[in-house]
């Protein structure tokens, strides 16, 4: 099957001249720095439950926006009118934000550089745009998913979703540098809802697919096994409704990818963000414990932890060819053998730490590893998310062989709530499914289980990680970050992996009684 190529309804849209027009008008005020930045980015999102179509929105999010350096300030401000003379008035306002931010600026903003990538192209690895599929045809999926839930007996309700993103994007600025994207992404979900009725508890089970840097074909049973997973949900929600509350402890985990990759989210991907780190970024949930002055002596984690950020890795929700300051994409280390040794840049990030990423073309000057992003072209583009993920043991062992070192412990299987404090410190994370392990052999699952610790305890208690066969990537669409906040999707890969001597929460117990 031939790779798709960029959307033609977007090349039609004229945003070359357009660009050309912002960055001619910028550079006769003498900027330091112009880019132009063009989207289209297409939403869907459609809602079903037991059998019935709840609703289906699709939006669109069309426009422009300028970003200059100007007197060493930041000035940004973004249009959707899309034609000439209007490209002029926002580029002159974004210069008038500038001269204003320059008074207020006591550092002068520098990037690191990059090369030029000039009329350079990139598309997400997929086969089938899900725009090309029709509305009815995905509601029929998502009714029939919910109709084979409810004839189990012990599911009462049953839900079904699914959300795509056709995400467009040109980059143009003073260098010559030239980008013309597409990113295509899904997440689908289904959830069994069910109660027992001699003790009057309520619960649910969710699917554990992933969202996914793919295309339609994702839904059809290929890289997925949706059949599957539909007849266990029922059988496994049954045995939760039934299982026992857990006794609160420290316990031994394995913890399945499905539950591990928003761990790694929280405490260390949003850790490692050097913005955070810096005490840049303190609005939403901001600031990090993993400071700069630790680089290279932070020990996060056991030597079992090698964890990287990747902006490159197919099917990705972070992947992309180039950023939004138009910077090759890379992959790099952010913690080796249990230590800090890296985090995630943008070019001003990169000039002001040059020894994070050093540029090989230009002695003495860092390089982005390319984390600039906004989530649409009336958003100022910010630091944001790689994929980071856990790295493999390269000949490690299953999660059964995982397993069968445990004598009493939990296995750990999908994601749920979870909390974690401003620094990226303290935490707990629950799960869908809990199930003990007694002499190295799953037992049957617990109900009300949380676990809590520190990031640096956590992940120094990880004794061993799975190997290549155990590794999935996980991910989510709604990363939030700063203020006013933008939202971002991003993937994290790991294996399963074994923890020694974790606290376990009862939650109820925990929550108390009204």
């Amino acid at each position: 099957m031939s790779k798709p190529g960029l959307d033609p309804s977007f090349l039609a849209l004229g945003y070359r001249q357009l660009g050309e027009v912002a960055l001619a008008r910028a550079a006769e005020r003498g900027v330091q720095h112009a880019d132009f930045r063009f989207e289209r980015n297409r939403y869907q999102h459609l809602a079903v439950r037991d059998g019935h179509l709840q609703g289906a929105q699709d939006s669109e999010d069309l426009g422009f926006a300028v970003r200059v350096i100007h007197r060493g300030a930041w000035g940004f401000a973004s249009g959707v009118v899309l034609t000439p003379q209007e490209v002029r008035r926002v580029t002159d306002q974004a210069l008038a934000v500038a001269e204003i931010a320059a008074t207020m600026t006591p550092t002068p903003v520098e990037l690191a550089p990059e090369p030029v990538h000039e009329d350079v192209t990139w598309v997400s690895a997929y086969e089938v745009n899900p725009w090309e599929v029709a509305t009815s045809d995905k509601v029929a999926v998502l009714s029939d998913w919910t109709a084979r839930l409810v004839r189990h007996p012990v599911v009462e309700h049953a839900a079904a979703s699914l959300q795509q993103v056709q995400e467009n994007k040109y980059y143009a600025d003073l260098s010559g540098t030239r980008t013309t994207q597409q990113r295509v992404r899904m997440m689908p979900s289904f959830e069994a809802m069910g109660s027992d009725s001699a003790t009057g508890t309520f619960d649910s089970m969710t699917s554990i697919a992933p969202p996914v840097g793919r295309g339609w074909e994702y839904l059809t049973g290929r890289f997925w096994d949706w059949d599957a997973e539909l007849a266990e949900v029922p059988e496994l929600l049954a045995e939760k409704l039934k299982a026992p509350s857990v006794e609160p402890g420290s316990y031994d985990l394995v913890i399945h990818p499905s539950n591990l990759w928003l761990t790694i989210h929280e405490s260390v991907g949003h850790a490692t963000e050097l913005d955070r780190a810096l005490g840049y970024e303190a609005n939403y949930a901001g600031t990090s414990f993993a400071t700069y002055d630790q680089l290279g002596t932070l020990v996060y984690g056991s030597p079992a932890m090698h964890v990287t950020g990747d902006r490159t890795v197919e099917h990705g929700l972070a992947t992309t060819g180039y950023d939004d300051e138009g910077v090759q994409t890379q992959s790099w280390d952010i913690i080796r053998d249990g230590v800090l040794v890296g985090y995630q840049l943008d070019r001003a990030m990169a000039h002001q730490k040059p020894e994070l990423n050093p540029d090989p073309s230009v002695p003495g000057a860092g390089r982005s590893n390319g984390c600039s992003y906004a989530d649409s072209p009336g958003h100022i583009p910010i630091q944001r998310m790689a994929n980071v993920s856990l790295q493999p043991d390269a000949e490690g062992p299953s999660t059964d062989e995982l397993i069968s070192r445990v004598e009493r412990g939990l296995y750990v299987v999908g994601d749920k709530s979870w909390s974690i404090d401003m620094q990226r410190f303290n935490f707990q994370f629950t799960g869908q499914r809990f199930f003990r392990i007694e002499n190295g052999k799953i037992s049957g699952q617990v109900r009300d289980a949380a676990y809590q610790a520190t990031t640096t305890d956590f992940w120094g208690s990880m004794e061993a990680v799975g190997g290549p066969q155990t590794w999935e990537l996980g991910g989510a669409f709604n990363c939030g970050k700063a203020q006013p906040g933008q939202v971002a999707a991003v993937s994290h890969g790991c294996p399963s992996a074994l923890f020694r001597s974790v606290r376990i929460l009862n939650t109820t117990d925990e929550a108390g009684t009204a």
